[in-house]
């Protein structure tokens, strides 16, 4: 099949169909296939091999979170990308479920246009991650000790790269971080993707999450 393949989640069957029924005949979209828990997300992702997987959080025999660990973890190398369907924006797992792996979460109600973008923005390698909830993100791991100290890749990065590297981890876009340092928006994403490299990251989140294990985020990164 040609296309973005998704893989739905959930245990409620209305929940699933619903969301099929969203995708019908959005060009370039395809689902290929369905799964009620976690446990049957792993094995059907291992052999339907989806480009993008929607994944609810609480579900039987195994949630989405343990799912989601399972799914993102090196030694799959299956290449899929789990986002995370929540019915709260401040869900108590959104934190844990992008620890695991998630490349973003989404809420289960959202529009049709929302899902569809994030969908195609997520299979296209970039994470699902608002500046409102990077600043949440941040604000979480701001109350908790970090966890070890600065990694040498920082040493590697160019002046222009840790520029860039603070104001993503303050939750600015791309198109923020090119007005606020007077660059180009392609050349901030060529920066962005150096950073992935030199970090061993793929995607904002993980720069987060990356931050924060080397005790690079306090309360002073923190936008007013």
């Amino acid at each position: 099949m040609d296309g973005i393949r998704i893989l739905i989640v959930d245990d409620q069957p209305l929940v699933r169909r619903g969301l099929r029924s969203v995708f019908e005949g959005l060009p370039g979209i395809v689902t290929v296939g369905e799964s009620p828990d976690g446990l049957d997300a792993v094995r059907d992702v291992r052999r339907l091999r989806p480009d993008v997987v929607l994944m609810d959080v609480n579900m039987p025999r195994m949630d989405g979170l343990e799912a989601t660990r399972r799914i993102c973890a090196p030694e799959e190398n299956s290449g899929t990308r789990v986002i995370i369907l929540t019915m709260y924006d401040r869900d108590e797992h959104v934190f844990e479920a992008l620890r695991t792996g998630a490349s973003g979460f989404l809420l289960k109600d959202s529009p049709t246009s929302t899902l569809e973008q994030a969908v195609r923005e997520v299979a296209a390698g970039e994470a699902l991650l608002s500046p409102s909830v990077t600043r949440r993100l941040i604000g979480e791991f701001a109350r908790r000790p970090s966890l070890s100290t600065p990694g040498a890749e920082l040493s590697h990065l160019t002046d222009r790269e840790l520029d860039v590297f603070r104001l993503l981890v303050c939750g600015h876009s791309n198109q923020e971080i090119a007005r606020m340092l007077v660059l180009g928006e392609s050349t901030v994403k060529s920066h962005v993707q150096h950073l992935y490299q030199k970090l061993g990251v793929r995607d904002r989140v993980q720069v987060v999450i990356y931050a924060y294990e080397n005790g690079l985020i306090d309360r002073r990164l923190l936008p007013a």
